[in-house]
């Protein structure tokens, strides 16, 4: 994750605050200053954080603290409460009308952000949630701009309105407002162009959108790895357009991270999303008690439930249960299950969210390619061999070992994790769809 060495410093600066019986003054003030050239190492804004580090400072020094039995607890829950309200305290959701009613939605940044395929992500997440969008290609300056937002378009199943590269794109606009009018779109979500940096040619260009029609949500998509030029930009566009929300893109990759912990405190706007991959489904709502809770190393339980329950299917998992229950469990179901994890974004993302574990993770390769492997081993099984794994006598794994282009060890290796989970899935039966959501019957992925 992006804030991987701020969290990595932060966990070594509390854990010699722990360490401590009792703190001093001069104790509190020296650990602040090792949190402020954190923060400032991964690039938060420098007022940002001298008014954090400030107000951390002041509660801190309290009596009620220093007194505290547990001080260096005590130290740790303000930075994560005043950590929770710098990053925007409430959870923000992207205002829509009615659905009776036309919500629109601009989406505005500058280019290489990511825009075009985030455009398509909102989408998506609003098409799940029962909405009937329609996208409209108003970059009509970058080469493929158009192309690329109709293919992620369709990988969505979400109609896009073009009307190619020769109109000026408040025309387009026009003509979209009055397609989605006579085809029943609810939300319209236009995507402008975007530049290599500001200039006051863009600028009126989406003012002028915003003048001749009514733009319900200005959304702003930023790069999370430009650092401090993305809370520069924020802050810019937010003058210029006052936008209601940001969309932090790139949080997963290797950078600093600083921009999410300043672009609220900078310009007042909420971070609505965060996407967290490359594929069109890593969009997440921001939640900024969890994002301060991963931050400070304490994990992300509930975002972990919500990837689960996005893709859990209850149907699936009742039979799955019932075969559990009987010792009918086969490599089908194992299957299943081991996609349902690769659904959810890996095996290292989601411990990583598990308290306490990213850190242990650190240096602990995991061997992503190993599902791949195991995934190639079962389909080049046949049906009835996946079905029943007794079949699977020398000549049966040889030729197995052979389709996935593997060794027979790999394949006897998967064959003896198989019939372990099996017997361990048996005797835990009774165990499972206790408590959880789905009246009672959720439950995580297993077979790992």
């Amino acid at each position: 994750m992006a804030f991987e060495n701020l969290s990595d410093k932060l966990q070594n600066i509390f854990k010699s605050l722990k360490g401590k019986g009792r703190l001093s003054e001069a104790d509190v003030k020296a650990a602040l200053k090792e949190v402020k050239m954190a923060l400032l190492e991964a690039d938060v804004n420098f007022k940002v954080v001298k008014n954090f580090v400030n107000t951390v400072g002041e509660r801190a020094v309290g009596q009620d603290v220093l007194n505290s039995l547990t001080p260096g607890q005590m130290v740790i829950k303000i930075v994560n409460e005043e950590m929770v309200k710098l990053l925007g305290e409430q959870t923000v959701e992207l205002q829509l009308k009615p659905s009776n009613e036309i919500t629109v939605i601009m989406m505005c940044g500058l280019q290489g952000a990511g825009k075009t395929t985030t455009v398509a992500k909102l989408a998506g997440k609003l098409k799940s949630k029962g909405r009937k969008p329609l996208l409209v290609a108003c970059d009509i300056y970058r080469p493929a701009a158009i192309d690329q937002l109709q293919i992620n378009g369709d990988k969505q199943g979400v109609s896009v309105f073009s009307m190619g590269d020769k109109h000026k794109p408040l025309n387009i606009a026009k003509a979209a407002m009055e397609h989605a009018v006579k085809n029943s779109y609810n939300v319209v979500i236009i995507d402008t162009a975007g530049r290599l940096h500001i200039d006051e040619a863009m600028m009126e260009e989406l003012q002028e959108i915003k003048a001749n029609i009514t733009v319900h949500q200005t959304i702003l998509v930023v790069d999370a790895m430009t650092g401090q030029d993305a809370v520069n930009v924020s802050e810019m566009f937010n003058e210029k357009l006052t936008i209601d929300g940001v969309i932090l893109t790139k949080l997963d990759g290797d950078t600093r991270g600083g921009a999410a912990l300043s672009i609220r405190a900078v310009t007042g706007r909420p971070i609505l999303y965060v996407g967290m991959g490359e594929k069109l489904a890593d969009l997440e709502q921001f939640y900024p008690d969890r994002m301060a809770s991963r931050i400070l190393g304490m994990g992300d339980i509930l975002t972990l439930i919500d990837k689960a329950q996005a893709d859990f299917d209850e149907t699936k998992a009742r039979e799955l249960e019932k075969k559990i229950k009987k010792a009918e469990f086969d490599f089908n179901d194992f299957l299943d299950q081991m996609q349902q994890v690769k659904k959810m974004g890996g095996i290292t993302d989601l411990l990583g969210m598990l308290p306490g574990v990213g850190k242990q993770l650190k240096d602990v390769e995991i061997d992503e390619k190993a599902l791949s492997s195991t995934e190639a081993i079962i389909y080049s099984m046949t049906k009835a061999e996946r079905s029943n794994p007794d079949l699977l006598n020398l000549p049966r794994k040889k030729r197995i070992a052979a389709g996935a282009g593997v060794e027979i060890g790999e394949v006897n290796a998967l064959v003896k994790q198989f019939e372990q989970s099996k017997k361990m899935m048996k005797q835990f039966s009774g165990m499972m769809g206790k408590g959880g959501k789905h009246g009672g019957k959720f439950k995580m992925p297993f077979g790992f």
